[in-house]
């Protein structure tokens, strides 16, 4: 007897049943990434990165601690070339940022400093010398290119940001760094600005009192590659010799690491 109906196992029905599979797996990928980002202040990152988050949720919630949390450094760690640039609470570690918008998925390209006084009185200072650039419009943040110290011949960049009021306003640049200043000397330690809380002005999310720090490379020309990119970003351990990665660790405030060898 003639049979002509189409088997279930026909390449049509297989190839319609890998799309159904296919789309079901994005599916759930999908709803992994917005689960991760949606819990990201409470949720899985708070558990994995527990430490920081919870020294940073005491800083905002219990003032009366932040002294006991505050780390401060006039000098470099011994051993290690840059300065701790402010004082205050020294979180968002680069792989230890347990507060949005960064995560797992999203990692922090730097870390931040939370200051304890007011707005514009916490200062902000050089890590290292080096030729600053202060860009037309740049309201919060300045920029400073080295001669790497850990890798002589390289060109790395020391970024610092929200020095300004939250509208913008009234920015805590030191005067002596107009916007459109270009290669302007700096020594290590000298003042830069104070903490501020701006965070771009339109509408964007209110910012704690802090500075932002990175370490940022340089295109093949020595020039600063985009700061917001984790990937053109360094670790900043090696260079001021503190334990920034360690998701285990909840000793506060942060201690120097044994000089390098």
């Amino acid at each position: 007897m003639a049979d002509d109906s189409v088997p279930l196992t026909s390449a049509p029905h297989r190839r319609k049943r890998s799309i159904v599979l296919f789309a079901a797996i994005a599916a759930g990928l999908a709803l992994i990434v917005i689960a991760l980002y949606m819990l990201d202040r409470r949720g899985i990152v708070s558990i994995i990165h527990r430490p920081a988050n919870e020294a940073i949720i005491r800083w905002f919630n219990d003032p009366a601690s932040r002294a006991a949390l505050t780390t401060t450094f006039t000098e470099p760690c011994p051993g290690y070339p840059f300065l701790v640039p402010s004082a205050g609470l020294v979180g968002g570690l680069p792989w230890n940022a347990a507060y949005g918008p960064y995560n797992t998925l999203r990692p922090h390209p730097g870390i931040d400093i939370f200051g304890d006084g007011a707005i514009g009185s916490i200062p902000v200072y050089a890590a290292y010398d080096g030729l600053l650039t202060r860009e037309e419009g740049w309201v919060s943040s300045v920029i400073i290119r080295h001669d790497d110290p850990l890798q002589p011949g390289r060109v790395i960049w020391t970024y610092y940001t929200h020095m300004a009021d939250e509208s913008g306003a009234v920015s805590y640049i030191d005067g002596r760094f107009p916007p459109g200043t270009t290669g302007m000397p700096v020594a290590q330690g000298d003042l830069l600005g104070y903490q501020g809380v701006y965070n771009g002005g339109n509408g964007a999310p209110a910012v704690g009192l802090h500075v932002h720090f990175s370490i940022v490379r340089s295109d093949l020309f020595g020039r600063y590659l985009n700061e917001a990119v984790f990937e053109n970003t360094l670790d900043p351990t090696p260079y001021l010799g503190l334990s920034l990665n360690d998701p285990k660790s909840g000793e506060f405030p942060l201690r120097c690491l044994p000089p390098n060898s």
